[in-house]
């Protein structure tokens, strides 16, 4: 089975991280994408798999985590650029347009990125999790003006319908120097 669904459980405690992780990887045939503390003192649980055991691992670790579960999501299908954008492999050799989503948590980011590559034809530059951003999350991405205004449009439609859209931006000319600062 294609091991294209992603579930993400963020937890407002370490020690519920741990054993969120632990149930997670016992409940179903998932690989672990990153388990690890966050900004702000939260933690962060990533799976991969099939959408079934995906599904399966999110709602036993969400049931292990009790009032430390913040916010969580699976989502089936994820676009195939999602996955270098998190790792920071992407490789973008020049910026056309500029889009930035900023948000407050992890999931809603991730599921934001996924909606934009869908919606239209712009590139994954990164996805930046809660590492020394006060807990935030933000993706960029580049592409013509036209492409970037809709993928950023439909990122931040999903963040902000979780209550988590910090801002967005859509820059048309940006400087060249701006790429430099990203990479």
């Amino acid at each position: 089975m294609a091991k294209d669904s992603l579930g993400l459980i963020e937890l407002t405690s370490i020690a519920a991280g741990f054993q969120v992780c632990d149930t997670m990887l016992k409940t179903a045939d998932v690989e672990l994408v990153l388990s690890r503390s966050i900004c702000s003192g939260k933690y962060m649980v990533m799976v991969r798999g099939d959408v079934a055991a995906v599904q399966a691992s999110v709602s036993a670790g969400i049931g292990s985590g009790h009032f430390s579960v913040i916010d969580s999501f699976v989502i089936p299908n994820l676009h195939e650029s999602v996955f270098p954008a998190i790792s920071g492999a992407s490789k973008v050799e020049t910026l056309e347009a500029l889009g930035i989503v900023e948000s407050f948590s992890v999931a809603s980011l991730i599921e934001g990125a996924d909606a934009a590559v869908k919606t239209a034809n712009v590139e994954l530059i990164e996805i930046r999790l809660a590492m020394a951003l006060g807990g935030k999350a933000f993706a960029t991405m580049t592409g013509d003006v036209a492409a970037v205004q809709s993928a950023v449009d439909a990122a931040a439609a999903v963040v902000g319908q979780r209550g988590m859209l910090v801002n967005k931006v859509v820059i048309p000319h940006p400087r060249p120097e701006l790429l430099n600062e990203m990479i």
